[in-house]
């Protein structure tokens, strides 16, 4: 600041002492460099813009040109606040004022230009990526908690305030807090890892330990919620998440999912005959892939029956209980009409003789009456 006061100074000294105008002219000098500089550098923007297929120079840029502008109009307005006739400790405080207005400019273009670059890595990002759109607020989060503490810190800078009884009062704070609040931070950390390692997403279908299948609707840092097949939202903690086994049904190369039908029919059926009515069954659903392709597989020879399994690949694991209750309704339907029996567990009883009391209370001489 002192080099550009002095490469004024021969302009400044046509004045004489005249402290006010001298300050006039700084700041007319000032909004006159920061005019044509915005002009220059819209036209710099335009030229990069014409030899770039991509917009993220043109968006980065275009937040860039008012903290800039910013920046020139503050140093003039300090060699401005220097020329006024008022004391030293006045004029550091002029300058930590306008310091601080910069800092908070530029503070704010670094968090939207993170947002910038945050979004388009997350909208071209590859499988598996750290940055894509279901990490991206914690991301974001991150990057605005840093930028916040660091304009922070340069801001006490500005007004010679130390910083080493804060930090040290903070680092006691975060221990208490920690300890109190040891549940919280266990589900944040594990919301953190479920985000950047994404074992489920939203609109997955889950099964939990506990026996819980439902479709994950909101993925949050706090909890992970899921609606059940009976429209219940439940709410789970992202510690007993992190820790849990959770089976995706739709995770793999595909969202398509296997579902088995056990069959069970009478010794002496044909089996070749089963496995093909078992075949056209599948085929004839419109709710069963063509590919993967249905199958049947001939099980085990079961105590009453010979059990077949029908295996078959449906769209989504949302259609499970659709389509299960579908082909068992035309199994059942064929099975009938090709007299196909399909066996049952059933009991006979046989009386071979009634007891001795029994046979005389039923005898007809052994009846009597009252008067």
């Amino acid at each position: 600041m002192e080099l550009l006061e002095r490469y004024l100074q021969p302009l400044l000294s046509l004045f004489g002492d005249q402290p006010y105008i001298r300050a006039l002219v700084i700041v007319v000098i000032t909004l006159t460099l920061a005019r044509l500089f915005a002009s220059a550098l819209i036209l710099f923007i335009k030229v990069i813009a014409s030899r770039t297929e991509t917009l993220l120079d043109d968006a980065i840029f275009g937040q860039l040109s008012r903290p800039l502008i910013y920046s020139i109009i503050m140093i003039g307005l300090s060699l401005a606040a220097r020329q006024l006739p008022v004391t030293a400790s006045q004029i550091d405080g002029i300058i930590s004022v306008l310091q601080t207005i910069g800092i908070l400019v530029w503070m704010v273009f670094f968090i939207r230009t993170e947002k910038i670059l945050l979004r388009h890595q997350s909208e071209h990002s590859a499988k598996g990526a750290l940055i894509r759109p279901a990490t991206l607020p914690l991301f974001e989060n991150i990057a605005i908690i840093v930028i916040i503490a660091f304009a922070i810190y340069l801001i006490f800078n500005t007004w010679g305030i130390d910083m080493t009884a804060w930090l040290a009062s903070a680092g006691i704070i975060g221990i208490a807090v920690g300890f109190a609040a040891k549940d919280t931070l266990a589900n944040l950390f594990s919301g953190v890892f479920i985000l950047a390692d994404m074992p489920y997403k939203i609109g997955d279908y889950i099964v939990l330990d506990s026996g819980e299948r439902g479709k994950v609707t909101q993925i949050g840092i706090r909890s992970t919620r899921m609606l059940t097949r009976d429209d219940v939202e439940l709410t789970i903690p992202n510690s007993i998440m992190g820790n849990s086994k959770i089976v995706n049904q739709s995770g793999g190369p595909y969202e398509k999912f296997r579902i088995r039908i056990p069959v069970g029919v009478a010794y002496g059926s044909d089996v070749d005959h089963i496995r093909a009515l078992l075949m056209d069954v599948a085929k004839t659903n419109k709710n069963v892939c063509n590919t993967p392709k249905p199958r049947v597989r001939f099980r085990v020879f079961g105590a009453s029956s010979l059990d077949f399994e029908l295996l078959c690949w449906i769209d989504a694991p949302a259609l499970r209980g659709r389509v299960t209750d579908s082909l068992l309704t035309q199994i059942y339907k064929r099975f009938n009409a090709e007299d196909i029996e399909i066996p049952y567990t059933k009991q006979d009883l046989y009386i071979r003789d009634l007891p001795k009391a029994m046979a005389r209370i039923n005898a007809p001489g052994d009846l009597k009456t009252e008067d």
